[in-house]
């Protein structure tokens, strides 16, 4: 049996942008995705803490160092400019691995630079 388990978590970011005619995803600085050891294509799951909507995607990385978090297409209706957000991400592991790991967290300033 596996469980659902949450590898990454990138705290307190900000939406920088929407692209509502986008095909759809949510693109996430290049630094940050790294050190929240996220990899472009991953599932995500996006918590936005204005709003409460919880929604799914997938990442595509922006250009490092920017401290870009773009919400596109569909989920550019999640969200607005200066919105703060919780990414999460998530790995299927076994159960008793889980006890042994210890969950990826990453937190951003207002600007989305890396404080940790």
């Amino acid at each position: 049996m596996l469980i659902h388990f949450c590898k990454s978590k990138i705290a307190h970011g900000r939406v920088t942008e929407a692209q509502l005619y986008y095909e759809g995803s949510i693109t996430i600085d290049e630094r940050i995705l790294k050190s929240a050891e996220i990899i472009p294509g991953e599932k995500v799951e996006v918590l936005n803490v204005n709003t409460g909507s919880r929604i799914e995607t997938y990442v595509i990385a922006g250009k490092a160092g920017s401290g870009q978090i773009c919400l596109n297409g569909p989920a550019a209706r999640s969200g607005c400019v200066g919105d703060q957000l919780i990414i999460l991400c998530y790995a299927l592991i076994d159960p008793s691995e889980a006890k042994k790991v210890k969950t990826k967290v990453i937190y951003l300033d207002d600007h989305n630079k890396i404080k940790n």
